[in-house]
């Protein structure tokens, strides 16, 4: 990780890239894709988020899909991008693009939890890590049907999974930063976890 005490002139391009990332993590894909398919503003419907799971709760299966792939996206093309500028340029972007859509400049601060993005971050530090994240999301969510305890639990495998495959402390600082982000943003669906409230992932129009 390039040091402070290396000079504003070594590390600004760091930042410049890392703002780039938030930017681009920062694009709604949620709330356009859904006011262009003339369902209104995404958060005023179901939780608010601005996420695919709360796009799945306008019924529209493809265009919760689509915005899967475009946040999941972002994050990739952020990190992938950014590496071809050296690792630690990708690790600034990996927090950054994160950054961009749990706290985006043009929704006041407001946004996602940015469960697909940093899917996609992972997936592109190290695809090893990205998968482990990936099948342990989809285990505890095809088991237990909880989006959010799924995420939960891709976010505890992924710092274990990034030390244990890779033993760098930078990108497991940086895996388990994020994870811990993503954790944060899921206070209140815990809350309702604990509770015994929180929604079921619906596949079909039938309630239970």
């Amino acid at each position: 990780m390039p040091q402070l005490l290396g000079g504003i002139a070594y590390i600004w391009p760091y930042y410049v890239g890392g703002l780039l990332a938030y930017l681009l993590g920062s694009i709604p894909f949620g709330l356009l894709l859904t006011r262009l398919a003339g369902l209104g503003d995404i958060r005023k419907i179901g939780s608010g988020n601005i996420g695919a799971t709360n796009v799945l709760r306008t019924g529209r299966k493809g265009l919760a899909a689509l915005t899967v792939l475009l946040d999941f996206g972002k994050g990739l093309a952020a990190v992938l991008l950014a590496a071809s500028f050296g690792p630690d340029m990708a690790i600034f972007a990996a927090f950054g693009v994160v950054l961009g859509h749990m706290f985006p400049v043009w929704l006041g601060f407001k946004g996602g939890k940015a469960v697909a993005t940093a899917g996609g971050v992972l997936l592109a530090l190290n695809w090893q890590i990205g998968v482990a994240a990936l099948l342990a999301w989809l285990v505890v969510a095809v088991v237990f049907r909880y989006s959010s305890l799924a995420a939960i639990a891709a976010c505890v495998v992924a710092p274990a999974w990034t030390y244990w495959l890779t033993k760098r402390i930078d990108l497991t600082e940086i895996v388990g930063l994020i994870a811990l982000l993503v954790i944060l943003r899921h206070r209140a669906n815990i809350a309702r976890l604990l509770r015994g409230e929180e929604s079921k992932i619906q596949l079909s129009s039938k309630p239970e």
